[in-house]
């Protein structure tokens, strides 16, 4: 076999194997939200059965982080708050991103102590690569226009707005940045 075939060979496998070619696994079995122009002033996610549920970290959107494929984003943050390769793979091997989330959320394995200082820089990472992999969700935040986006949940006032609009929202201001590096050519 000459050199170009196996080249073409190898880089068809590694496409294969990473999926490349397919939609996103989210889509077997949650609703696509279609990417029609949002108009509304405020526009809240959180559940991935729910319309733009596709920005929720359990979207079924895997990723491919510095060299790894990891199922979803909430698996590859998750695994970052532990910097011992175990425990990381344990978080992206999890069969699901609840159960990543469990094991992330786990008070007795002791979390990396810079965690508080690199959360946010996880996360921004996390979502460049699942934004920069998926024309769909390319399309979809972009349909979005100018609209103030929020993971709309009591259930965290971080990335979150706490249900009420008084936490901090980070989730839905990285997805804002993102859509404006996307509309500035950046991404």
């Amino acid at each position: 076999m000459n050199t170009n075939l196996k080249l073409i060979c190898t880089a068809l496998i590694l496409l294969v194997t990473f999926n490349i070619f397919a939609d996103a696994p989210h889509y077997d079995r949650y609703t696509r939200t279609k990417p029609i122009p949002y108009t509304g002033e405020i526009l809240d996610f959180y559940s991935t059965k729910k319309p733009y549920g596709e920005f929720s970290n359990f979207g079924l959107f895997p990723i491919t982080v510095d060299g790894k494929r990891w199922p979803t984003s909430e698996h590859y943050y998750q695994a970052h708050k532990y910097d011992i390769e175990e425990l990381q793979e344990r978080v992206r091997l999890a069969k699901s991103p609840y159960l990543a989330a469990k094991i992330g959320r786990d008070p007795k394995i002791p979390k990396r102590t810079d965690w508080l200082e690199v959360k946010d820089g996880i996360m921004w990472k996390a979502l460049l690569a699942k934004f920069t992999e998926y024309d769909s969700l390319r399309e979809l935040i972009l349909s979005t226009g100018d609209s103030v986006i929020f993971e709309h949940t009591k259930n965290d006032c971080y990335w979150g707005d706490c249900g009420d609009r008084t936490g901090q929202n980070k989730l839905g201001k990285q997805l804002m940045m993102i859509r404006t590096m996307i509309i500035e050519g950046e991404l």
